[in-house]
């Protein structure tokens, strides 16, 4: 059987590196971009394979060429239904990769810059799906606070709502983030590429924070210790977005009896969203709510002007689902499969 040659091993150990190592330890990712470009790489990997035959003995350089790579675009948009949002996002996380390549072997910059140089896909501009005040106060009254995880789930959608925050950056919060004592409450947020701000929390958001921490963290609660934890693995392990989904979709149920303007179907991002359109309601500029939300671009932060205008708009797409498990190093061995080779999981059909 023929084997791999220098080339596809050394372009397999790369794509090990960059997944492993580089994105979500060196550039201090989130889970979410971490899942994102590994989703990204499989998908090309898939199409390298499925669509143009491509095995490790063949795999190589010319294979991340500018035409390669727009047909892959295309593929994505006719074949896998990717919406232009989608396809974009995926093609940023690829740019990603080739740029690592590039700092990594001068010899391959040029790959990296005729990559950049493919332009976005154009899609319709999608407005954000909100609520309105009263449907927040829906929210609020439907956990059952006579429960333990009632008081828990108050206690996280009031601090969600308060500060804006992503839903990982609210679960990454840890005891020592959180400064209840100040003359100003506030927490520290750990936003993405582990940059930091300050959220002042309101007396109301303080108060609910501080119930909590006494009855779930006790009286000398541990610093390190996450504020919303895993009641399986304890304290140390932070609370995952799948139990939260599920959570606010129970309360959203109950909530929606009170308020039919409460998505069934709601997810946390949503609460991000109707903080940042009551902001705006409230007379906050957007430059001010732009560095609330920690957004790196003002652009970013215009969207949310849409949902004062239409709260019944569309939400944005979803991304495909990530693939997270740890990536193996697989390219020592002989595959017949090019993903396995690579060492990572394979094209879902």
């Amino acid at each position: 059987m023929k084997t791999a040659n220098n080339e596809s091993i050394y372009i397999a150990k790369h794509i090990h590196s960059f997944l492993t190592v580089y994105v979500p330890s060196l550039k201090n990712q989130s889970e979410n971009t971490v899942r994102s470009h590994e989703a990204a790489i499989s998908l090309f990997i898939g199409f390298l394979e499925n669509v143009h035959g491509i095995t490790p003995i063949k795999f190589c350089w010319g294979c991340f060429s500018r035409e390669m790579i727009e047909e892959w675009l295309l593929w994505l948009r006719s074949k896998r239904g990717c919406s232009p949002e989608t396809c974009n996002v995926r093609l940023a996380s690829l740019r990603a990769f080739l740029k690592y390549l590039g700092g990594k072997d001068v010899s391959l910059i040029h790959i990296s810059h005729a990559a950049s140089a493919i332009p976005r896909m154009k899609g319709l501009k999608k407005k954000v799906k909100g609520m309105g005040k009263d449907a927040v106060k829906a929210l609020m009254a439907a956990p059952d606070t006579a429960t333990r995880a009632g008081r828990r789930d108050i206690a996280l959608i009031v601090t969600i709502y308060a500060t804006a925050a992503r839903l990982d950056e609210i679960l990454s919060l840890k005891v020592k983030h959180l400064h209840l004592e100040a003359k100003k409450p506030y927490a520290v947020i750990v936003g993405k590429g582990n940059k930091i701000r300050s959220l002042y929390l309101l007396p109301k958001a303080a108060a609910h924070l501080g119930q909590y921490l006494r009855e779930f963290h006790g009286g000398a609660a541990d610093p390190e210790a996450y504020v919303f934890y895993s009641r399986n693995n304890g304290p140390r392990a932070k609370l995952s977005q799948a139990a939260v989904s599920k959570r606010l979709k129970i309360h959203a149920l109950a909530a929606n009896r009170l308020c039919a303007e409460v998505p069934l179907d709601l997810h946390a991002h949503q609460l991000r969203h109707a903080r940042a359109s009551h902001w705006l309601e409230d007379g906050i500029n957007i430059v001010q709510i732009s560095l609330l939300l920690g957004h790196e671009q003002l652009e970013t932060t215009m969207v949310y002007l849409d949902v004062t205008i239409d709260q019944k708009s569309m939400a944005l797409s979803s991304l495909e689902d990530g693939y997270g498990e740890n990536i193996p190093k697989k390219w020592k061995r002989s595959h017949n499969s090019l993903p396995e080779f690579c060492g990572i999981k394979p094209l879902k059909s």
